[in-house]
Protein backbone atom coordinates (compact mmCIF):
# COMPACT_ATOMS: atom_id res chain seq x y z
CA UNK A 1 0.00 0.00 0.00
CA UNK A 2 1.46 3.07 -1.10
CA UNK A 3 1.87 6.39 1.12
CA UNK A 4 -1.13 8.03 0.20
CA UNK A 5 -3.43 5.02 0.49
CA UNK A 6 -2.09 4.59 4.10
CA UNK A 7 -2.93 7.99 4.54
CA UNK A 8 -6.56 8.16 3.69
CA UNK A 9 -6.81 4.89 6.08
CA UNK A 10 -5.71 6.71 9.04
CA UNK A 11 -8.13 9.66 8.72
CA UNK A 12 -11.02 7.43 10.16
CA UNK A 13 -9.26 8.37 13.01
CA UNK A 14 -10.12 11.66 13.21
CA UNK A 15 -13.34 11.28 11.91
CA UNK A 16 -16.56 11.77 14.76
CA UNK A 17 -20.24 10.69 13.12
CA UNK A 18 -21.21 10.21 16.73
CA UNK A 19 -21.04 12.65 19.54
CA UNK A 20 -22.31 10.69 22.49
CA UNK A 21 -18.33 9.41 23.56
CA UNK A 22 -16.63 12.57 22.16
CA UNK A 23 -13.91 13.96 24.26
CA UNK A 24 -12.05 16.21 23.03
CA UNK A 25 -8.86 15.94 25.38
CA UNK A 26 -8.38 12.82 23.94
CA UNK A 27 -7.01 14.40 20.44
CA UNK A 28 -3.71 15.15 20.22
CA UNK A 29 -3.14 18.12 18.57
CA UNK A 30 1.04 17.11 17.70
CA UNK A 31 -0.83 13.53 16.20
CA UNK A 32 0.82 12.65 13.03
CA UNK A 33 -1.38 9.24 12.13
CA UNK A 34 1.41 7.69 13.09
CA UNK A 35 2.86 7.24 9.73
CA UNK A 36 5.94 8.53 10.28
CA UNK A 37 5.56 11.51 7.30
CA UNK A 38 8.10 13.94 6.98
CA UNK A 39 7.26 17.67 6.29
CA UNK A 40 8.40 17.16 2.77
CA UNK A 41 6.40 13.83 2.17
CA UNK A 42 3.46 15.89 3.06
CA UNK A 43 4.10 18.45 0.57
CA UNK A 44 4.28 15.65 -2.04
CA UNK A 45 1.56 14.12 -0.94
CA UNK A 46 -0.49 17.30 -1.10
CA UNK A 47 0.61 18.27 -4.62
CA UNK A 48 -0.64 14.48 -5.27
CA UNK A 49 -4.06 15.05 -3.77
CA UNK A 50 -4.52 18.34 -5.19
CA UNK A 51 -4.44 16.97 -8.49
CA UNK A 52 -7.07 14.32 -7.78
CA UNK A 53 -9.52 17.27 -6.05
CA UNK A 54 -9.35 19.28 -9.08
CA UNK A 55 -10.85 16.01 -11.30
CA UNK A 56 -13.53 15.27 -8.06
CA UNK A 57 -14.61 19.01 -8.15
CA UNK A 58 -15.19 19.14 -12.03
CA UNK A 59 -17.09 16.31 -11.73
CA UNK A 60 -19.23 17.96 -8.82
CA UNK A 61 -19.68 21.20 -11.45
CA UNK A 62 -20.72 19.42 -14.40
CA UNK A 63 -23.09 16.74 -12.80
CA UNK A 64 -25.01 19.55 -10.75
CA UNK A 65 -26.77 17.01 -8.45
CA UNK A 66 -24.99 17.18 -5.34
CA UNK A 67 -22.80 20.26 -3.05
CA UNK A 68 -20.68 20.22 -0.62
CA UNK A 69 -20.36 22.07 2.71
CA UNK A 70 -16.57 22.66 4.19
CA UNK A 71 -17.29 24.26 7.90
CA UNK A 72 -14.04 25.18 9.15
CA UNK A 73 -13.71 26.24 12.82
CA UNK A 74 -10.75 26.71 15.18
CA UNK A 75 -9.31 29.13 17.56
CA UNK A 76 -7.74 32.68 16.72
CA UNK A 77 -4.34 31.68 14.92
CA UNK A 78 -5.41 27.72 13.82
CA UNK A 79 -4.75 28.17 10.45
CA UNK A 80 -8.59 28.55 8.74
CA UNK A 81 -7.23 31.24 6.25
CA UNK A 82 -4.04 29.34 5.66
CA UNK A 83 -5.93 26.03 4.88
CA UNK A 84 -8.13 27.72 2.82
CA UNK A 85 -5.75 29.23 0.45
CA UNK A 86 -3.56 26.05 0.31
CA UNK A 87 -6.34 23.46 0.25
CA UNK A 88 -8.43 25.01 -2.71
CA UNK A 89 -5.29 26.14 -4.70
CA UNK A 90 -5.74 25.21 -7.92
CA UNK A 91 -9.40 24.29 -8.38
CA UNK A 92 -11.50 26.35 -10.44
CA UNK A 93 -12.28 29.33 -8.77
CA UNK A 94 -16.19 28.95 -10.76
CA UNK A 95 -17.11 25.73 -8.51
CA UNK A 96 -16.01 27.29 -4.99
CA UNK A 97 -17.25 30.27 -2.96
CA UNK A 98 -15.74 31.33 1.07
CA UNK A 99 -17.96 32.67 3.45
CA UNK A 100 -16.60 34.61 6.17
CA UNK A 101 -18.90 34.89 8.98
CA UNK A 102 -18.01 37.72 11.09
CA UNK A 103 -19.63 39.26 14.11
CA UNK A 104 -23.50 40.12 13.20
CA UNK A 105 -24.93 43.35 12.34
CA UNK A 106 -27.98 44.82 13.11
CA UNK A 107 -30.10 43.54 10.47
CA UNK A 108 -28.54 40.04 10.72
CA UNK A 109 -29.78 40.44 14.59
CA UNK A 110 -32.72 40.65 13.92
CA UNK A 111 -33.25 37.41 12.41
CA UNK A 112 -32.49 33.67 13.87
CA UNK A 113 -29.00 33.08 14.07
CA UNK A 114 -29.00 30.23 11.16
CA UNK A 115 -30.81 33.60 8.76
CA UNK A 116 -27.85 33.91 7.40
CA UNK A 117 -26.02 30.51 7.21
CA UNK A 118 -29.34 29.00 5.08
CA UNK A 119 -28.63 31.65 2.59
CA UNK A 120 -24.83 31.03 1.76
CA UNK A 121 -25.43 27.09 1.85
CA UNK A 122 -24.24 25.83 -1.41
CA UNK A 123 -25.93 25.59 -4.64
CA UNK A 124 -25.63 21.65 -6.61
CA UNK A 125 -22.98 21.55 -8.35
CA UNK A 126 -20.87 23.93 -5.98
CA UNK A 127 -18.11 23.73 -2.94
CA UNK A 128 -18.76 26.54 -0.40
CA UNK A 129 -16.30 26.42 2.64
CA UNK A 130 -17.56 28.41 5.96
CA UNK A 131 -15.19 30.29 7.51
CA UNK A 132 -16.49 30.34 11.10
CA UNK A 133 -19.78 29.22 11.08
CA UNK A 134 -23.22 28.41 12.64
CA UNK A 135 -21.12 27.45 15.51
CA UNK A 136 -20.18 30.63 16.43
CA UNK A 137 -23.50 31.27 18.00
CA UNK A 138 -22.85 28.40 19.82
CA UNK A 139 -19.21 29.36 21.16
CA UNK A 140 -18.55 32.78 21.20
CA UNK A 141 -21.93 33.59 22.96
CA UNK A 142 -21.30 30.57 25.02
CA UNK A 143 -18.24 32.15 26.43
CA UNK A 144 -19.59 35.73 26.58
CA UNK A 145 -23.08 35.14 27.33
CA UNK A 146 -23.87 38.88 27.83
CA UNK A 147 -23.82 39.17 23.87
CA UNK A 148 -27.29 36.95 23.28
CA UNK A 149 -29.02 40.70 25.18
CA UNK A 150 -28.64 42.05 21.45
CA UNK A 151 -30.66 38.63 19.84
CA UNK A 152 -33.77 40.28 20.33
CA UNK A 153 -34.87 36.74 22.03
CA UNK A 154 -37.56 35.64 24.26
CA UNK A 155 -37.90 33.47 27.37
CA UNK A 156 -34.84 32.46 29.55
CA UNK A 157 -31.31 32.50 27.61
CA UNK A 158 -27.85 30.79 29.07
CA UNK A 159 -29.72 28.01 30.06
CA UNK A 160 -29.02 24.48 29.46
CA UNK A 161 -32.72 24.07 27.60
CA UNK A 162 -31.77 27.18 25.47
CA UNK A 163 -27.78 25.61 24.41
CA UNK A 164 -29.65 22.16 23.25
CA UNK A 165 -32.22 24.23 21.37
CA UNK A 166 -29.69 26.01 19.43
CA UNK A 167 -27.77 22.56 18.71
CA UNK A 168 -30.97 21.32 17.92
CA UNK A 169 -31.46 23.40 15.47
CA UNK A 170 -28.01 23.41 13.85
CA UNK A 171 -28.90 19.45 14.11
CA UNK A 172 -31.99 20.22 11.85
CA UNK A 173 -30.27 22.57 9.48
CA UNK A 174 -27.37 20.35 8.86
CA UNK A 175 -30.00 17.29 8.35
CA UNK A 176 -32.10 19.26 5.91
CA UNK A 177 -29.09 20.54 3.61
CA UNK A 178 -27.52 16.82 3.23
CA UNK A 179 -31.03 15.45 2.34
CA UNK A 180 -30.98 17.88 -0.30
CA UNK A 181 -27.97 16.35 -1.79
CA UNK A 182 -25.33 18.96 -0.06
CA UNK A 183 -22.16 16.86 1.87
CA UNK A 184 -21.72 18.48 4.97
CA UNK A 185 -18.12 18.15 6.61
CA UNK A 186 -16.92 19.55 9.83
CA UNK A 187 -13.37 20.68 10.95
CA UNK A 188 -11.90 21.80 14.27
CA UNK A 189 -8.69 22.51 13.62
CA UNK A 190 -7.15 21.62 17.41
CA UNK A 191 -4.00 23.49 18.12
CA UNK A 192 -2.42 23.15 21.64
CA UNK A 193 -2.74 26.43 23.76
CA UNK A 194 1.35 26.74 23.45
CA UNK A 195 1.00 26.07 19.73
CA UNK A 196 -1.19 29.18 19.99
CA UNK A 197 0.69 30.91 21.81
CA UNK A 198 3.92 30.77 19.49
CA UNK A 199 1.87 31.84 16.47
CA UNK A 200 0.41 34.81 17.82
CA UNK A 201 3.71 36.01 19.13
CA UNK A 202 5.27 35.39 15.68
CA UNK A 203 2.80 37.38 14.04
CA UNK A 204 3.18 40.11 16.76
CA UNK A 205 7.42 40.43 15.63
CA UNK A 206 5.75 40.56 11.66
CA UNK A 207 4.79 43.92 11.42
CA UNK A 208 2.77 43.36 7.91
CA UNK A 209 1.00 40.73 9.97
CA UNK A 210 -0.21 42.84 13.23
CA UNK A 211 -3.14 43.98 10.71
CA UNK A 212 -4.46 40.56 11.38
CA UNK A 213 -5.34 41.60 15.17
CA UNK A 214 -8.29 43.13 16.93
CA UNK A 215 -8.17 44.14 20.62
CA UNK A 216 -11.05 40.98 21.06
CA UNK A 217 -8.42 39.16 19.41
CA UNK A 218 -5.91 39.57 22.12
CA UNK A 219 -8.24 39.27 24.93
CA UNK A 220 -10.03 35.82 23.35
CA UNK A 221 -6.91 33.60 24.67
CA UNK A 222 -7.67 34.46 28.36
CA UNK A 223 -10.52 32.39 27.67
CA UNK A 224 -9.04 29.29 26.04
CA UNK A 225 -10.74 27.04 28.83
CA UNK A 226 -14.14 27.99 28.57
CA UNK A 227 -13.59 27.64 24.56
CA UNK A 228 -12.70 24.15 24.89
CA UNK A 229 -15.54 23.31 27.11
CA UNK A 230 -17.32 25.16 24.34
CA UNK A 231 -16.22 23.45 21.48
CA UNK A 232 -16.25 20.21 23.67
CA UNK A 233 -20.31 20.10 23.97
CA UNK A 234 -20.73 22.07 20.52
CA UNK A 235 -18.75 18.70 18.21
CA UNK A 236 -20.93 16.33 21.08
CA UNK A 237 -23.63 17.15 20.44
CA UNK A 238 -23.90 18.08 16.69
CA UNK A 239 -21.52 14.98 14.98
CA UNK A 240 -23.73 13.01 13.04
CA UNK A 241 -23.55 10.79 9.75
CA UNK A 242 -24.85 12.96 7.81
CA UNK A 243 -22.97 16.00 9.13
CA UNK A 244 -19.81 14.58 10.65
CA UNK A 245 -16.91 16.30 12.32
CA UNK A 246 -12.95 15.46 11.88
CA UNK A 247 -10.66 16.69 14.58
CA UNK A 248 -7.73 17.83 12.79
CA UNK A 249 -4.56 17.39 15.03
CA UNK A 250 -3.05 21.06 13.40
CA UNK A 251 0.11 21.89 15.73
CA UNK A 252 1.97 20.90 12.57
CA UNK A 253 0.04 22.81 9.45
CA UNK A 254 1.44 21.33 6.69
CA UNK A 255 -0.46 18.04 8.37
CA UNK A 256 -3.39 19.94 8.97
CA UNK A 257 -3.88 20.86 5.65
CA UNK A 258 -3.08 17.15 4.53
CA UNK A 259 -5.93 15.86 6.71
CA UNK A 260 -8.19 18.57 5.19
CA UNK A 261 -7.86 17.25 1.78
CA UNK A 262 -7.73 14.04 1.95
CA UNK A 263 -11.08 14.31 4.12
CA UNK A 264 -12.22 16.06 0.93
CA UNK A 265 -11.23 13.89 -1.87
CA UNK A 266 -12.86 10.73 0.41
CA UNK A 267 -15.85 12.48 0.68
CA UNK A 268 -16.23 13.10 -3.23
CA UNK A 269 -14.73 9.60 -4.34
CA UNK A 270 -18.01 8.23 -2.14
CA UNK A 271 -20.48 10.40 -4.71
CA UNK A 272 -19.05 8.11 -7.31
CA UNK A 273 -19.72 10.55 -10.14
CA UNK A 274 -18.97 9.90 -13.74
CA UNK A 275 -18.89 12.54 -16.32
CA UNK A 276 -22.30 13.21 -17.56
CA UNK A 277 -23.14 12.11 -20.91
CA UNK A 278 -25.24 14.75 -23.85
CA UNK A 279 -29.00 13.74 -24.51
CA UNK A 280 -29.00 11.57 -27.87
CA UNK A 281 -29.84 14.53 -30.12
CA UNK A 282 -27.53 16.90 -28.08
CA UNK A 283 -24.45 13.77 -28.93
CA UNK A 284 -25.58 13.56 -33.11
CA UNK A 285 -24.88 17.46 -33.17
CA UNK A 286 -21.90 16.97 -31.71
CA UNK A 287 -20.65 14.00 -34.01
CA UNK A 288 -21.92 16.21 -36.67
CA UNK A 289 -20.22 19.44 -35.50
CA UNK A 290 -16.90 17.20 -35.13
CA UNK A 291 -16.66 16.08 -38.82
CA UNK A 292 -17.20 19.77 -39.86
CA UNK A 293 -14.82 21.03 -37.99
CA UNK A 294 -12.61 17.66 -39.90
CA UNK A 295 -13.38 18.66 -43.09
CA UNK A 296 -12.68 22.13 -42.64
CA UNK A 297 -10.37 23.61 -45.09
CA UNK A 298 -7.57 25.63 -43.22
Amino acid sequence: MNKLAKFLRALESYHIADGEKFTLAQHNPDDDGGLGLSKEDGAHLLREVKEQLQDLQELLYANQTRSVLIILQGMDAAGKDGTIKHVMSGVNPQGVTVASFKQPGPTELQHGFLWRIHAAAPQVGRIVIFNRSQYEDVLVTRVHPELLENEHLTGPVNTPEFWEGRYKDIRHLEHYLARQGTVVLKFFLNISRKEQRERLLSRLEVPEKRWKFSSSDLREREYWDQYQTAYQDAIAATARPYAPWVIVPANHKWYARLVVIGTIIRALRNLQQKPPQPAPDVEKCLDDYRTHLLNEKS
